[in-house]
């Protein structure tokens, strides 16, 4: 029955999907039509009642907001300014002005949440300078795709706070379990660039080192990015602020550097506010959609079946988790990182938990961890072709045309480092829990709060 189930459930979600409907309305439909042809229960009656929920959840309000304070930011012309600054104090650094892609990157991620605006914001102020110094320009391409992703895995995320609404996980632990992995995925960009660049000089030409004169005039632009971060990721860590209320906290200080700016115009607030309404509204439709799939998926016990099939299989705990972590490369390839996570997790996610429940010792199933390996594995998604959406905004802004190949060759270096990292993790899930635990408290049997 259940092989029945999944089988019409893939076979209709490819048939919805080529036939050019948006993913919102395929997973609503998708869930319609699973209640009509497998359950004698008129579910479709209480559509509106599973729908409410999310809809007006506390924590969802969170993406609203962090998409207009990294509007905010662009259309002030901080961004700008840090990128330039980032530049400067990174100059002597074999790799030269990639590694202020990464950096710049990563300062950006912390303040949109977003991965398609981190690699568009940073990629436009970026590729001007690159295509007249002679630096390697797939390596400059694959350096902007592969360093906007972590806008989803450095906090504030979009991603962590959809996963924290689907499987009911605390979002403040997973903000916080995601600062350790998200710095060590840029520094693990930052030392591949590096370390390529000592090999073969001729990939990155010799910057000139700016003088401590310049760095120390530079400072100043990268002040209101960190306070802004501070701000945020502080509020949370300190307990003064649940994350959507560090969202609003965001928003007025990204106002009030606006303000500082000089740069804050009617029709500016109006650009950032439609832009902030086209991203949220895609999110939201998408969420909503979701929930009602995953209400559908539930209630014809799908998840609990599968738990039960692995279990009987006595295969070890580990090997479940690899065919996890493949199912999802190889779904990347295919589904934009959002859908593929919220299509999959409503099946997904209880799996885990009974796996969880069955081997405790193993951490990469805890909540808090599976969650920051999904995000790790939505942003390979990004880069992968022949879906990656990063792939397409960097090529998109490229001013000097060339083949799409050039980003997806680019890219390959930052997607291994990608899958190290996810190695990483499961090895030492401490690196995502330790500091979830430092700020909420430590686990107690198994269950962690905050």
């Amino acid at each position: 029955m259940v092989s029945t189930i999944l089988g019409t459930a893939f076979g209709l979600l490819l048939i919805f999907l080529a036939s050019g409907m948006y993913i919102a309305a395929a997973l609503g439909l998708l869930g319609l039509s699973l209640d009509l042809l497998f359950d004698d229960r008129p579910l479709w009656k209480y559509t509106a009642d599973m729908m409410w929920w999310p809809s007006t959840n506390f924590v969802l309000f969170a993406v609203p907001l962090y998409v207009l304070m990294g509007e905010l930011l662009l259309r002030s012309g901080l961004t700008d300014r840090l990128y330039q600054a980032l530049a400067k104090w990174l100059s002597f650094l074999p790799g030269g002005l990639m590694h202020s892609n990464i950096a710049a990157c990563s300062v950006f991620a912390a303040v949109s949440g977003s991965s398609v605006a981190t690699a568009i914001t940073i990629g436009t102020v970026a590729l001007p300078s690159f295509e007249r110094q002679g630096y390697n320009e797939r390596l400059v391409l694959g350096s902007l795709a592969a360093g906007g992703t972590l806008g989803i895995l450095i906090p504030p995320s979009i991603g962590l706070i959809i996963y924290a609404l689907i499987t009911d996980t605390s979002v403040g632990r997973l903000f916080i379990g995601g600062v350790v992995p998200g710095l060590s995925l840029a520094g693990m960009f930052m030392l591949f660039i590096g370390v390529s660049s000592i090999l073969n000089p001729g990939i990155a030409p010799k910057e000139a080192t700016s003088t401590w004169g310049e760095r120390l005039n530079a400072l100043p632009h990268l002040v209101p990015t960190g306070s802004l971060i501070l701000l945020v990721m502080g509020s949370i860590y300190f307990g003064f602020a649940t994350p959507t209320e560090a969202a609003a906290l965001g928003v007025v200080g990204s106002l009030i550097l606006a303000i500082l700016t000089r740069r804050v115009s009617r029709n500016m607030l109006l650009d950032g506010a439609r832009a902030t309404a086209n991203t949220t509204g895609l999110v939201m439709l998408i969420v909503v959609f979701a929930q009602l799939f995953q209400f559908m998926v539930g209630s014809l016990g799908v998840p609990r079946a599968i738990s039960e099939w692995l279990i009987q299989l006595g295969v070890p705990p580990m090997v479940s988790l690899l065919f996890i972590i493949i199912f999802y490369i190889i779904l990347g390839m295919f589904m934009d990182a959002l859908s593929m996570v919220i299509t999959t997790l409503p099946v997904i996610f209880p799996v885990v938990v009974e796996l969880f429940a069955q081997n405790p010792e193993v951490l990469a199933f805890d909540p808090v961890t599976f969650g920051v390996i999904v995000v790790l594995l939505m942003e390979a998604g990004l880069i992968t072709p022949p879906v990656g959406v990063n792939l397409y905004v960097i090529q998109g802004i490229r001013t000097t045309k060339g083949p799409m190949i050039d980003v997806a060759i680019g890219v390959v270096p930052f997607f291994i480092m990608m899958m190290i990292l996810v190695g990483v993790l499961i090895a030492f899930p401490n690196m995502v829990l330790w500091l979830p635990d430092l700020a909420f408290g430590a686990s107690v049997e198994g269950v962690r709060y905050g």
